[in-house]
């Protein structure tokens, strides 16, 4: 199964975006949130998203959902073409989408395409 990374500024917001995406699927999806400095505070932590990626890393690749600014930079230095992916996304709305994917057994590219169809979504 293709695992989830939500980079965030703040790690409540990745915890619990992670959280909505795993309990929208009903299933165990491999979604692990990166958010906050190390010290705790606001920011990003390249350290906690490698983390992250190898433990939702499953052999069927990553998606990195990084919120804005630097998570994108963090993000960056850890994509690997094929196997650790960016999605340029919404953030809790890709992040849902991406795991619905990721439940359904969708591919690497099928989880990225599906993440990237929530810019689409309209909510009037």
């Amino acid at each position: 199964m293709v695992g989830i990374v939500l980079i965030s500024h703040s790690h409540g917001l990745a915890s619990e975006a992670a959280e909505l995406a795993r309990s929208v699927c009903g299933v165990d999806v491999p979604v692990a949130a990166a958010g906050g400095a190390d010290d705790g505070g606001v920011g990003t932590s390249v350290d906690k998203v490698a983390a992250a990626v190898d433990e939702v890393d499953q052999g069927d690749g990553v998606v990195l959902i990084p919120d804005l600014g630097s998570s994108v930079l963090t993000a960056r230095l850890l994509e690997s073409p094929g196997s650790v992916v960016i999605a340029d996304v919404p953030f809790v709305e890709g992040a849902i989408s991406a795991a619905v994917a990721a439940a359904g057994g969708a591919s690497l590219e099928g989880v990225l395409a599906a993440a990237a169809e929530a810019r689409s979504f309209r909510k009037l």
